[in-house]
């Protein structure tokens, strides 16, 4: 047998070795295998019942295209109702492209999709904010700032929409380096809402799901490229201020020589996972509280946002 055949079906033209498993797979097997794999994911850890309507975050980048592409399946086959939302955060030279990208996927397979800009919403844009801390002599990361917001808005369209799930596309190398930095860090809160779906016992949070929690992120860029999207490559300009980035490159620098270690960092850390949450909740139970100023869902009198609102607005861009 030569390596040029696919180890399923025979074809004379393989698109990928996988080494972790030894498959070698051609264009229409690798797709296959990616989209049963995901469909499978959610079968076994009920991440979707039938009638749900899930919103998908569409950031434009590979992941999401490919999350929606195979969410679309279950949409197409009338087991859920579908729609999309893509962030503006106003990064220049970045964001545009993605912002385009996805309103293509959501035109091509007719996905309602719902477009909010920090600009808009919230009177500033990332790039402002990071060009005032320069000059102001602040130093917060750019990724703080973003997280806090999108998870805001990501919330409030769910909410708005009347929407069951929300899907992420988070795939095995995001979850994995979530899984070390917030270790190394020693951030059990962050630890404990690692998972295939989180929930929150306030319904005003709409439970979250990960259906490309199983699959490697250059496994993904292929499926999407095989698939015949056009892909967002290009990174955020302000990841490279991370910790997360440092612990991407450490694990895949590890991944070279050792192919499964993602996949058991995955695995053991579920098995331990029950454990860690039984002892930590035990002690560290959060009340549900109401933002004072916006109304918002808060674990203390003013929301992250709030708080964030009122240093961007009366410290950096006043």
């Amino acid at each position: 047998m030569t390596d040029n055949i696919c180890t399923q079906c025979g074809y004379e033209h393989v698109v990928i070795n996988r080494k972790y498993n030894g498959q070698k797979l051609c264009s229409s097997c690798f797709r296959d295998s990616i989209e049963k794999k995901v469909l499978k994911t959610i079968k076994k850890n009920k991440l979707i019942t039938k009638g749900d309507k899930v919103l998908v975050g569409l950031s434009g980048g590979k992941d999401s295209v490919a999350l929606l592409n195979i969410l679309n399946i279950l949409k197409k086959k009338g087991i859920i109702e579908l729609e999309a939302v893509t962030i503006d955060e106003g990064i220049g030279g970045y964001r545009e492209e993605g912002v385009r990208i996805a309103k293509d996927v959501a035109g091509k397979l007719d996905v309602k999709h719902h477009i909010v800009s920090f600009d808009e919403k919230y009177d500033f844009t990332i790039d402002k904010i990071m060009n005032a801390q320069k000059d102001k002599g602040h130093n917060q990361n750019a990724c703080t700032f973003c997280g806090v917001f999108r998870r805001q808005v990501f919330n409030q369209v769910a909410r708005d929409i009347n929407a069951t799930k929300l899907a992420t596309g988070h795939n095995l190398d995001d979850e994995t380096q979530s899984i070390v930095m917030n270790y190394l860090e020693g951030n059990i809160t962050n630890m404990v809402r690692i998972g295939y779906k989180t929930e929150s016992r306030d319904k005003r949070f709409t439970p979250k799901i990960k259906p490309l929690r199983e699959i490697p992120e250059k496994e993904i860029g292929l499926y999407v490229l095989e698939s015949g999207f056009e892909v967002h490559f290009d990174g955020c300009p302000y990841a490279h201020e991370s910790f997360r980035m440092e612990i991407g490159d450490f694990i895949r620098e590890l991944n070279l020589k050792h192919p499964t270690i993602m996949y058991s960092t995955l695995n053991n850390f579920e098995k331990i996972k029950p454990a860690i949450k039984k002892e930590y909740v035990k002690t560290h139970s959060v009340p549900n509280g109401t933002c004072e100023l916006c109304g918002e869902p808060a674990s203390s009198r003013i929301c992250k946002s709030c708080k964030f609102l009122d240093v961007i607005h009366n410290q950096l861009l006043d």
